[in-house]
């Protein structure tokens, strides 16, 4: 097992794939926003088509990760941790969020997520009694003004929507269950390996995605045309195997606390995005927080190197 990440050398490569995860991530908002505007899909049918692109590369993910030479047997308690992580990380949260993304704008939903890494640490801190780092709570606090700054100026453009309310508690539910994914994964990476964690934890997710269709999915009219499916396959590989197996690896570098922080550049990558793809408005509040989220990054960035150095 890996000794603990407190005072231990902190690799720059481990910040470097969990920024460009991150960003990977950030074109899921992008996708299914655009996807519901042009295929006029629900969203567990749009959930359900991301998983069956994505089902080949992890079961060869899978499979790749039992055959190695150092692979590790897992115990009947570590099989129901993938199992419960998974439902929680690919399952709950991606239906949260997929549903409240039909209410919201993309820019309000990775703002109202981004809470995620403040419950990751409070976890952390108070159920493994992690210590906090004096860096990591200076890059929380700019971060978080920021994310605060920018959603502030948000509720006043959209707050008429009638649906407001319910796309946010939706999201803000989905940053709860994601959080507990990562804290989780975080403590059985160590153990049982990057690879083999996401692709079984991945696994686990689509079982439940698949039986839940199966049962509510609206299976006997699904949109039809090669945008449908293109949405799903972009959905797949670039918002989901791709980021997934990187953040996976980069919480086995550099620990889950410092993914979560670096993972702030999520909110921004997504507000750009929607701006030119969606036409979403960009405002001064969020030019603002905007600033101050990228200093957060760039101050736990800088910590890396000099750690590593």
């Amino acid at each position: 097992m890996e000794p603990k990440q407190t005072n231990k050398v902190v690799p720059v490569a481990g910040f470097i794939i969990a920024f460009v995860g991150s960003i990977l991530f950030s074109t899921k908002a992008i996708i299914v926003k655009k996807a519901f505007e042009q295929t006029h899909t629900d969203a567990l049918t749009l959930l359900t088509l991301r998983m069956v692109f994505s089902l080949p590369f992890f079961l060869g993910a899978a499979i790749f990760a039992g055959n190695k030479k150092d692979n590790v047997t897992l115990s009947a308690r570590q099989w129901l941790g993938i199992a419960v992580l998974g439902f929680f990380g690919y399952y709950l949260s991606s239906l949260f969020d997929f549903i409240g993304l039909q209410y919201i704008s993309a820019g309000l939903e990775r703002l109202i997520l981004f809470l995620y890494p403040s419950f990751v640490i409070l976890i952390n801190a108070v159920v493994f009694r992690q210590k906090i780092s004096g860096i990591q709570k200076l890059a929380l606090v700019l971060t978080y003004i920021g994310i605060g700054i920018a959603y502030l100026g948000e509720l006043k453009i959209d707050f008429s929507n009638p649906d407001f309310l319910l796309g946010s508690m939706l999201i803000f539910i989905c940053a709860i269950t994601f959080s507990i994914y990562i804290v989780g994964s975080g403590k059985m990476i160590p153990q049982i390996g990057a690879t083999k964690f996401t692709a079984y934890a991945m696994l686990a997710a689509t079982t439940g995605i698949f039986i839940h269709f199966l049962l509510r999915g609206n299976y006997l009219d699904m949109p039809s045309g090669n945008s449908f499916w293109g949405y799903g396959f972009l959905l797949a590989i670039l918002a989901t195997v791709i980021p997934g197996f990187l953040i996976s690896n980069a919480m086995k570098k550099i620990g889950s606390n410092n993914v979560a922080i670096v993972s702030s550049i999520g909110p921004v990558s997504t507000i750009v995005q929607a701006h030119f793809i969606l036409g979403e408005r960009i405002f001064a509040e969020q030019v603002i927080g905007t600033v101050l989220v990228i200093a957060g990054v760039l101050l736990t960035g800088w910590k890396g190197r000099e750690t590593a150095g």
